[in-house]
């Protein structure tokens, strides 16, 4: 595969979709779309792999559509991650300046960087990302470089995001088996802030929730930073089961329902109102309530669950919240979440302008393009993101990285 073509592959719990992309060095962001296949997932279940045959095997049909699309023989990917087993959290490291004059070098901030990423880590679990988050020198705050600058003690912060070896190793396996190599493994929500969040949201304050069919996605931005990341183990197919329960029918029929039907409750005001006949409730109405009504019961749950990650780990909540994924589009989701959250909101679309955009200009495609934007940016850097060799020394090439593109 040449250089210049990168391959997101987005392992849903729904959907597994193949994104190709044409980069462009100098910028990333105007990358042309050149491929895109899509399969219904087997094998997955809340975000995780298992059952790595049947995952294979819908890995396999996305990217065989993917190369008759593109022209393109597939051999490596940039894959997602996501799943209850993932977790996020910030961690620092001290250090006394060490450098001539108290001129702080990078032997400081790899010690401080060194210090902040040995956390206790069972061994069945990995590191996937260590995000830099910013250093405290003496006194002052919010010093985003501190090579060449001069101080007493360096304080570095980072963002630790550790998942399960094992289903890590599954992604790999499941993908080997489809006849492609996992260039990188990253972090899904991450990816999908690539795709669908501004530069200025993300300097300002910005909540991303996307929200797939077995999981919900959260990470949160201060000052370009990601400084929270989350993966809730609840997402659309929990609304479909909650439909089919209720509604007793089977689990397809419940999910077309949802996708032809579903809206939440608040959007039906207009129409309940309208369907009073001789004072009687049309029932075709009535139907319609309910099922908003169950759709709305299961939303409301999961955004109480966002709001409690929040304040359990005494967050700011930001200033704007962007959905994405397959479930934001539901009819009225962007009022339940202003409703509850007080917050302004919009629904995230992948920016991007070139190639097959007609294919890709939906959330449902926001991780599949935004895996391709994090490749994009880890290639014109001249990265390798793969792990091998002394853990930490690649850690640490990933960090500085991290410094190139936030900073």
């Amino acid at each position: 595969m040449r250089d210049n073509i990168i391959v997101g592959l987005d392992l849903g719990t729904s959907k597994i979709a193949c994104i190709v992309g044409d980069i462009n060095r100098g910028n990333p962001l105007k990358m042309k779309i050149i491929g895109v296949g899509t399969t219904e997932s087997h094998g997955l279940r809340k975000g995780v792999v298992v059952d790595i045959e049947e995952t294979a095997d819908s890995i396999r049909r996305a990217v065989e559509e993917a190369e008759l699309t593109s022209g393109i023989s597939i051999d490596s990917v940039y894959a997602g991650i996501a799943g209850g087993h993932i977790e996020g959290m910030t961690k620092s490291g001290v250090v006394a300046v060490s450098g001539k004059n108290n001129e702080i070098t990078s032997t400081d901030l790899r010690r401080a960087i060194q210090i902040a990423q040995t956390c206790k880590i069972t061994v069945d679990r990995e590191i996937i990302h260590v995000i830099p988050q910013g250093c405290i020198i003496d006194d002052q705050e919010r010093v985003k470089d501190p090579i060449g600058m001069y101080g007493v003690r360096l304080e570095a912060f980072v963002h630790i995001v550790t998942g399960a070896v094992a289903l890590a190793q599954n992604i790999i396996k499941s993908a080997y088996l489809a006849g492609v190599s996992v260039e990188n493994i990253v972090l899904q929500p991450l990816a999908s802030g690539e795709a669908v969040l501004t530069f200025e949201e993300k300097g300002s304050g910005v909540l991303l929730m996307d929200i797939g069919g077995g999981t919900t996605d959260l990470i949160l931005y201060e000052d370009n930073v990601p400084m929270h990341t989350a993966v809730l183990p609840f997402g659309g197919q929990h609304v479909t089961n909650d439909i089919a329960a209720v509604l007793k029918m089977p689990y397809a029929e419940a999910e077309a329902v949802k996708i032809e039907k579903g809206c939440i409750m608040m959007e039906m005001d207009d129409m309940i109102a309208r369907s009073h006949t001789g004072g009687k409730r049309n029932t075709k109405a009535a139907s319609q309530y309910i099922l908003a009504d169950i759709i709305q019961y299961r939303m409301t749950e999961i955004m109480g669950l966002v709001e409690q990650e929040i304040n359990n780990n005494r967050l700011t909540f930001p200033k704007k919240i962007v959905l994405t994924g397959g479930t934001s589009l539901l009819t009225g989701l962007g009022r339940l979440v202003q409703h509850i959250f007080r917050t302004p909101m919009r629904i995230g679309y992948p920016g991007i302008e070139n190639g097959l955009t007609d294919k890709i200009n939906s959330p449902i495609y926001a991780t599949g393009v935004g895996l391709v934007l994090y490749g994009g940016k880890q290639r014109r850097n001249g990265v390798d993101t793969s792990i091998k060799g002394n853990l930490f020394e690649e850690i640490y090439k990933r960090m500085q990285n991290w410094f190139k593109e936030y900073f």
